[in-house]
């Protein structure tokens, strides 16, 4: 194939990783798979949308809005809603509300999250910029950052978020080697990370914020806390994190990146984010370049859904089905799994994220990928989640599981014959 009329991005863009997992995934009936992470399929809600679609059109006013074109920046009663759902979850973390940084100026409605996480990319870094990303990290957005010629550098995961101490290391190191200018952003996936798991504490998102503001003077720019919170309300208890929009005047660094397709419905694919106004402008700006409006019709029905009740309906219902998918995977991992391979029990989310004896390879190349394959089981190799950094070599001995589309069935038969591999490679 001759690529020599493609763009340097285009030449340069690999093939990201969600797609050969999802096509393998759709193209063979019979693999079991345990990687990507599709929302559960039987508890998608079809009764209540087609519900919602009918009262949506019932009307001639409310329908032909709904079959019209919208805004770039999204509809202004969705971004209305979306801001009070912020600011509503932030405050149950505190005894008052803090209303700073929850403006509905400052939401835009996107393709689901992911539209957000590349628009705020496209609008920030530059071809050799730095961003600084958790170890391991969501995967699809170290295609983001490929795609567009960035340097990542990482910063080690603990059991509630990254390691502060390490991320104001690499922001002095960054320093002394003259090249603090090019940190545009922290990218941190921060409730049930994908893949780890791990929720990061408010305490270190505050922490965090407070390290980007004290380098940024040397930096010569503002330098911001990308917060991807996709998971956030796929929690199974009530008890939630606020975000970094709660830690007030440094909440002017943060730019949140959320979605209503995994609480809802996957299809839907319409996400947000609230942005300070200079970052939000550009992001509109470019925004209107790719599709100049999210699409009017899902925002209006997404809309209807939230003010009718049956959003949160669904949520709460999701919420009682992942945590019991978790808890079978969990059990059928103690059941099936070598002894020596470890594991996080989740608090929400769709992932479990594995690990092997080190020297137990689980790469797309290795034989334990290709032994899963031939058994009809799909996971995530490891390897994937962790971002091209001089300081360390990648480890490929991990896996991360995905409880969320599977049924019931294929998460026992599925774990069943991972573990049936892994005990002849884990001996």
């Amino acid at each position: 194939m001759d690529k020599r009329a493609l763009s340097e991005m285009g030449r340069g863009t690999s093939e990201p990783a969600i797609s050969w997992l999802m096509r393998l995934t759709l193209d063979r009936p019979k693999l079991v798979s345990l990687a990507a992470g599709f929302t559960d399929n039987a508890s998608l809600p079809l009764s209540a949308t087609r519900s919602t679609l009918k009262d949506m059109l019932a009307g001639e006013t409310r329908g032909r809005k709904a079959l019209q074109y919208g805004t770039t920046q999204g509809d202004p009663e969705l971004r209305r809603i979306t801001a009070r759902n912020l600011q509503k979850l932030d405050s149950r973390g505190f005894a008052r509300q803090n209303k700073l940084g929850y403006a509905p100026e400052q939401v835009v409605v996107t393709n689901g999250s992911q539209q957000l996480l590349y628009l705020v990319t496209e609008a920030l870094c530059d071809p050799g910029d730095i961003v600084l990303v958790e170890d391991p990290t969501y995967f699809v957005y170290l295609g983001i950052a490929q795609s567009h010629r960035l340097r990542c550098r990482t910063v080690p995961l603990e059991s509630d978020g990254l390691n502060i101490k390490v991320l104001e290391q690499r922001l002095g190191e960054l320093e002394q080697s003259g090249e603090l200018g090019r940190v545009k952003l922290l990218y941190l996936v921060s409730y049930f990370q994908n893949p780890s798991g791990v929720t990061t504490s408010f305490e270190k998102k505050r922490a965090a914020l407070a390290l980007l503001k004290r380098f940024e003077a040397k930096a010569g720019h503002p330098i911001y806390l990308l917060e991807d919170a996709a998971y956030r309300e796929l929690r199974f208890d009530e008890r939630g994190v606020p975000s970094a929009l709660a830690t007030g005047s440094l909440a002017d660094r943060v730019l949140y990146a959320g979605t209503y397709s995994k609480p809802f419905a996957t299809g839907i694919r319409v996400g947000f984010g609230l942005v300070p106004p200079e970052v939000g402008e550009a992001v509109v700006r470019l925004k209107g370049n790719h599709d100049f409006g999210t699409s009017n019709f899902l925002q209006q029905l997404l809309l209807e859904a939230m003010v009718s009740g049956a959003y949160e309906h669904h949520l709460g219902g999701l919420r009682v089905r992942y945590q019991r998918k978790a808890e079978i995977m969990t059990r059928a991992l103690d059941r099936h799994f070598p002894k020596s391979v470890t594991w996080q029990k989740p608090k929400g989310g769709l992932y479990v994220w594995v690990s092997l004896p080190r020297g137990v390879a689980t790469g797309r190349t290795s034989r334990m990928f290709r032994a899963a394959l031939k058994h009809d089981v799909l996971y995530v190799p490891g390897e994937l989640c962790y971002a091209d950094d001089p300081r360390r070599s990648k480890p490929n001995h991990q896996m991360r599981l995905s409880f969320g589309g599977a049924s019931d069935s294929d998460i026992r038969l599925g774990v069943k014959r991972l573990g049936a591999i892994l005990k002849s490679f884990c001996s």
